[in-house]
């Protein structure tokens, strides 16, 4: 139920704050026509499938997002108590962390913009859930030379060398891209996120997030380009005027074009990577050592 209703809260956030809107107030209302959304039809999901995904005065369509944010936060707010194994603190830290990917997934996928009101206040939830649950990493090999540490000193400092990492990796990487190419490749919100990711879950599994989501955005750059050659090689068989083999090579070298005017929401990877470390990253990185 917390889930559902925080839900609601970031489809607020989500459309709001990339148009530095107040998510406070007005109340709710539809984009279409501006009409107050009543409480009884602000029920996280059912009133959507009530309504039909319709706005009960213009009838103009609602996106299909809205309940989907609700029952994915729901959803993940329910896995966070399973995962915590009846610990208080985790379960509020998992919950929080699952809050602030899935606000910042979506409203990437959609502006691509991930907004400053999530990533910041993120970072520091990061730090200061570090001192209340324990965040593993290399500073227990580091900081040994001084002796035996309280876990709090090691888990923060754990927590601050991932999000140190996880920030200035991509801001190396957008740097590097920038001076070679001339143009920017990364944008400063996917900083400012890694260094969020890195303050919750540590290096050791911000490595992991980088690695998951480079994968997933290069299987989807991959598909993407293919679904383009696809479609502009249909349209210039369809004109006959060229040879299959020289409409199959125009069309590749069209495809590859796409990224120069596509901004890809890179966030969005980097989100859902961390959602998978966050919960299972510690059993792959396990599975991935037993190889060896």
């Amino acid at each position: 139920m917390f889930g559902l209703i925080f839900g609601s809260f970031l489809n607020v956030c989500i459309y709001r704050m990339p148009r530095e809107l107040s998510v406070v107030r007005p109340r709710s209302a539809c984009p279409a026509c501006s009409a107050p959304i009543a409480a009884y039809d602000n029920i996280p999901v059912f009133s959507w499938l009530i309504l039909q995904g319709k706005c009960r005065q213009c009838k103009t369509p609602i996106s299909p997002r809205y309940a989907a944010v609700e029952l994915l936060t729901g959803i993940l707010f329910a896995s966070s108590w399973l995962y915590s194994m009846d610990n208080l603190p985790l379960a509020i830290k998992s919950c929080v962390l699952c809050f602030l990917l899935v606000g910042l997934v979506f409203t990437d996928a959609e502006t691509k913009l991930l907004p400053d009101l999530l990533t910041w206040p993120g970072l520091v939830a990061g730090l200061v859930f570090s001192l209340l649950v324990s965040v593993d990493g290399f500073a227990n090999l580091l900081l040994r030379r001084w002796g035996t540490l309280n876990w709090h000193i090691l888990s923060f400092s754990n927590a601050f060398m991932g999000a140190f990492f996880g920030a200035g990796f991509i801001l190396g990487v957008a740097l590097l891209y920038e001076a070679v190419r001339n143009v920017e490749g990364i944008g400063m919100g996917d900083v400012k996120l890694m260094g969020m990711i890195g303050a919750f879950i540590g290096v050791k599994l911000t490595l992991l997030v980088l690695l998951l989501g480079s994968l997933i955005g290069s299987l989807f750059g991959g598909l993407l380009m293919v679904a383009v050659w696809r479609r502009r090689l249909a349209r210039r068989k369809a004109r006959r005027s060229e040879s299959p083999a020289e409409a199959r090579s125009r069309a590749w070298q069209s495809a590859k074009l796409i990224f120069r005017n596509f901004e890809v929401p890179f966030g969005v990877f980097l989100g859902v990577a961390a959602l998978v470390a966050f919960f299972w990253g510690n059993g792959l990185v396990r599975w991935y050592v037993g190889m060896f």
